[in-house]
């Protein structure tokens, strides 16, 4: 016989190596795939909603390794029972019948009581095809190669989900990988995993989903990044928290803008940052637009979009004067985001939580000047450290009652 190798790729999955052997003899024929990728790094579970003769025809790639299932009949081919194959879900209910009727008459002449069972299963399996009422199609693939057709790709497919998982030790050894690494800790597994938890959106207050992530800043330390979008109302929104503790002493972060690039570098404003540009007479006090990883260009720009959003310079509000005044202000805020104009640019954090790239690290920058400062007793009253206790708070609490 003859074996046809393709290298072929499914729309929004990966590459696969379909194979195919047909006899000329006997006529008899068939068809196998391989990944030609890697291992995935999670495994995967497809679970489907059948409910029509459509999804019938949905293309599905089963790998070795899949499990599929139908629990309504609590039906399943296991594992490495069969080989991989490129076909439709239609196409491995076949399968699976052609599978059982295999030995059916030497069932019939050895056990009629068993024989006749697995005729009724197959009854119910070929009246799945028709799809007269709904079921579950389930394939699970620790290797993560598995896949089945979403026929509105891009669009999100209401009746297929799609759940990505960390193997267990026991599949990995099935897939022949090192089953002896250790176990990473808890910190390790959020540098490496996006969280994701409900929350509304402050738009419009409908459902959404906010991100988090925790990020390793190049010398500097860890931080939380967070980020909300809102499907009804297309509301984006980051925020940045600290993943630290408040340092000892706070920091003061000078920068002079030299050179347009200065605009590209990272900046990581906390919560408790002030923002001051000594040229333009501007400052903007701890609090205002929150926490920010962002560039240093990114950050004028949101100090812009805050004066232009002013109400008591919008509309019937504003005068002739204060509506010039921030005209100017904004034009000379421009100039110094196209590099036309030199100025300084300074965050004073006294919790010591926000950075400013140095762009020569581990070299010292020229242009940037970080100096740390004992708090004043007003700004630990602001973070509230001057009632915070954290060390024989509990002997206190036991002796008070």
């Amino acid at each position: 016989g003859v074996t046809r190798l393709l290298l072929t790729r499914i729309p929004f999955f990966k590459e696969i190596i379909v194979s195919s052997f047909a006899c000329d003899s006997c006529s008899w024929s068939n068809t196998e795939i391989q990944s030609a990728g890697r291992i995935q790094e999670q495994g995967v579970r497809y679970t489907l909603a059948v409910a029509s003769r459509q999804d019938m025809n949905r293309e599905v790639v089963k790998t070795d390794c899949a499990t599929a299932r139908i629990p309504e009949l609590d039906f399943e081919i296991p594992a490495f029972s069969q080989k991989g194959v490129l076909t439709t879900i239609e196409g491995l209910i076949d399968r699976a019948v052609a599978g059982l009727e295999q030995d059916q008459p030497v069932r019939r002449a050895t056990d009629e009581e068993v024989a006749s069972k697995i005729d009724a299963f197959i009854g119910k399996l070929k009246g799945l095809k028709e799809a007269r009422s709904p079921f579950t199609f389930i394939i699970d693939d620790p290797s993560g190669n598995s896949f089945v057709e979403n026929p509105r790709a891009p669009q999100k497919d209401d009746a297929l989900v799609v759940t990505r998982y960390r193997r267990t030790p026991q599949q990995a050894a099935m897939l022949g990988l090192e089953s002896d690494e250790k176990p990473a800790d808890a910190a390790e597994d959020l540098r490496n995993e996006v969280l994701q938890f409900n929350t509304n959106c402050p738009e419009c207050n409908a459902p959404a989903n906010t991100n988090m992530k925790l990020v390793q800043i190049p010398h500097f330390k860890e931080v939380i990044i967070m980020a909300t979008n809102c499907d009804s109302c297309g509301h984006r929104t980051n925020e940045v928290k600290s993943g630290g503790a408040i340092e000892p002493q706070g920091t003061r972060i000078t920068l002079r803008i030299t050179d347009p690039s200065d605009m590209t570098r990272d900046i990581l404003k906390s919560e408790t940052c002030s923002v001051e540009i000594p040229e333009l007479e501007f400052e903007l006090g701890m609090g205002a637009l929150g926490g920010k990883f962002t560039t240093l260009e990114g950050l004028l720009k949101d100090i812009r979009d805050l004066v232009e959003r002013n109400p008591f310079a919008l509309g019937d509000s504003s005068t002739p004067s204060k509506a010039e005044k921030l005209q100017e202000f904004i034009g000379k805020l421009q100039e110094i985001v196209e590099g036309r104009t030199e100025a300084h640019v300074i965050l004073d954090d006294p919790a010591g939580n926000s950075y400013l790239q140095n762009v020569y690290a581990p070299e010292e920058d020229p242009e940037l000047r970080v100096e740390r400062y004992d708090r004043t007793f007003e700004q630990n009253e602001d973070l509230g450290l001057n009632d915070m206790k954290t060390e024989g708070y509990e002997q206190e609490g036991a002796s008070g009652r």
